[in-house]
């Protein structure tokens, strides 16, 4: 039914890594093939391509759905569908920035202080020439193949770049001036196979599926019991937030079960016992199904 192209290169492992944990796994005869497949009826066909590319192809209906970053969506001017964002990155749940950074020993503290002329180098050279037109700077913008922090002072002015934690920009004695774009990663969907009720249905159930696993990434479930006269002090220790279910338990007491961050549980499962609770159980979640 569906046709689904997925990322190539920095998100690769991350995207492999999300759909093997949302049961639908890529399997391929190789690391370099570009072809693969998905052991799900909804799923006909996928491809592998760079992310540049992708918007541009579900775009043309080559694709029904793809993934790729808000960036590259922007850059190329794609008309798509988004069927939501996909909060993860190479390296982290945070989202990539596009921004624009210059030297440190560069006077300006801000894209207003850029005078025409700018030379700036970017693998955004749509993006950034929209952007510096809006705010009435005639720039001249060439396109960069990679490396771009080491193009500055003396190739160019200023760079636009990504970049999600700002360190290998400092590294390269580069300050950030202005943040263009926030991009996460997205999952769209070609218009004419939106409209369709069939695939459309599929392409939500896919959605579902991958945002109930990263909804699960760094939480568990903790069951425990607790007694009547406990119970206050227990549930104080709990995430406000996170509504217990909590059940009488034939023997007396209740029995409690919550959802709570896996990062702080070696204190939190210490905390419980002492303020009364027993039976206590560390659960790993594979989803979270709103």
């Amino acid at each position: 039914m569906l046709k689904i192209v997925l990322p190539k290169g920095s998100l690769e492992k991350a995207t492999f890594d999300l759909f093997d944990a949302a049961d639908l796994t890529v399997m391929r005869s190789s690391s370099v093939d570009y072809k693969a497949t998905i052991d799900d009826p909804r799923i006909d066909e996928v491809r592998i391509l760079r992310p540049q590319e992708i918007g541009g192809y579900v775009q043309e209906g080559l694709f029904d759905m793809g993934i790729t970053g808000r960036d590259w969506i922007e850059e190329t001017s794609s008309d798509v569908v988004s069927l939501g964002e996909l909060k993860y990155s190479k390296a982290t749940s945070q989202p990539v920035r596009v921004v624009v950074a210059v030297a440190d020993s560069s006077p300006a503290q801000s894209v207003a202080d850029l005078r025409d002329g700018v030379r700036v180098t970017s693998e955004y050279p749509e993006m950034t020439r929209r952007y510096f037109a809006e705010r009435g700077i005639r720039a001249d913008v060439r396109l960069s193949y990679g490396a771009s922090e080491a193009k500055i002072p003396d190739i160019a002015d200023c760079v636009v770049d990504i970049t999600e934690t700002g360190r290998a920009l400092r590294a390269a004695g580069l300050r950030i001036i202005d943040t263009m774009l926030t991009s996460y990663t997205e999952l769209v969907a070609n218009k004419e196979s939106w409209a369709d009720p069939v695939k459309r249905h599929a392409m939500e159930q896919i959605m579902t599926l991958l945002t109930g696993t990263l909804e699960a990434r760094g939480k568990v479930l903790l069951k425990l019991n607790v007694t009547p006269e406990a119970m206050d002090a227990v549930l104080a220790l709990l995430p406000a937030a996170k509504s217990p279910t909590i059940s009488q338990l034939a023997s007396g007491g209740f029995a409690v079960e919550t959802v709570v961050v896996k990062r702080g549980i070696n204190t939190l499962i210490p905390d419980l016992i002492d303020a009364g609770a027993s039976d206590l159980l560390e659960i790993p979640i594979a989803k979270i199904i709103h």
